[in-house]
């Protein structure tokens, strides 16, 4: 793999888990949200879908040189998200508390809450802010290894 690969690889990680982060941080948010703006229930909790890049990203001319004269690689092209996807109610069921005198109660005084454990979006958001720092470690090792040749080069 090249050195701009590597880069553009880990570089792709850390967009793939920002997302994330903020997909985590919304669901957090809005753990006792129970209804949305349009009315239609309580939030529902989303999660992030990550799928391999299966094409390489966008080209410099100086990139589209490097590689005519490099034929013999093997591409690399990191990760991206697939989807945001909404948890329904079967994946995931409301917290149901019985609230008679909340304005969302049902006829029966139960209120539906969204299906976001907080304790589980902790574990995920640490899970997260790790993969991003081993992507941005990789980046400063490369960095690293590319100034160390060049130092040679002198």
């Amino acid at each position: 793999m090249r050195f701009l690969e590597s880069i553009d690889v880990s570089a792709s990680g850390m967009t793939a888990q920002r997302l994330r982060m903020d997909t985590i941080s919304s669901n957090m948010a809005n753990v006792e949200t129970t209804r949305t703006a349009n009315g239609t229930g309580p939030y529902r909790r989303q999660i992030v879908i990550f799928e391999a890049r299966n094409e390489a990203p966008a080209k410099s001319k100086f990139r589209a040189m490097l590689e005519k004269e490099q034929k013999n690689s093997n591409p690399a092209y990191g990760v991206r998200v697939k989807e945001i996807r909404q948890l329904n109610e079967n994946e995931a069921p409301f917290r149901r508390v019985y609230e008679p005198s909340h304005p969302d109660a049902d006829a029966q005084g139960y209120v539906n809450y969204p299906n976001v454990n907080i304790v589980e979006e902790m574990t995920n958001m640490i899970s997260a802010t790790r993969a991003y720092e081993a992507n941005a470690r990789v980046i400063e090792a490369s960095k690293g290894m590319a100034l160390k040749a060049l130092e040679i080069g002198r």
